[in-house]
């Protein structure tokens, strides 16, 4: 993950959101904008570019994680099948989030 969107998330620390739900389009840009409120408040950020740009970045790069963490969910998923090809009977759930964390810490993914 994005150094900025694993920042978004951690800063979002509601009981709202999930680790493993799929926010919408909606939801996210509540979320950005709450956090840039947040920042502004604060006086943590002063924006340089349009804020409307770096508003639509955010959402952009969050939106892009998901889509990372889904192509590794497939990954996953397909080096489970054919370990349970090769040895009938393995526990898949566990297996899968084995593989998942593995394939994410060397692809450098933040899950």
């Amino acid at each position: 993950m994005s150094c900025f969107a694993a920042q978004l998330l951690t800063i979002l620390n509601t009981p709202n959101v999930v680790k493993a739900m799929k926010l919408t389009n909606s939801q996210i840009e509540r979320m950005v904008k709450s956090i840039f409120d947040l920042w502004k408040e604060k006086k943590v950020v002063t924006f340089k570019e349009d804020e409307r740009k770096i508003f639509d970045r955010a959402c952009f790069l969050i939106r892009q994680e998901y889509e990372r963490e889904k192509e590794l969910d497939a990954e996953a998923n397909r080096m489970v099948d054919e370990l349970e090809r090769q040895q009938p009977g393995l526990e898949r759930h566990k297996l899968f989030v084995g593989i998942k964390k593995r394939l994410a810490k060397d692809k450098g993914i933040v899950l």
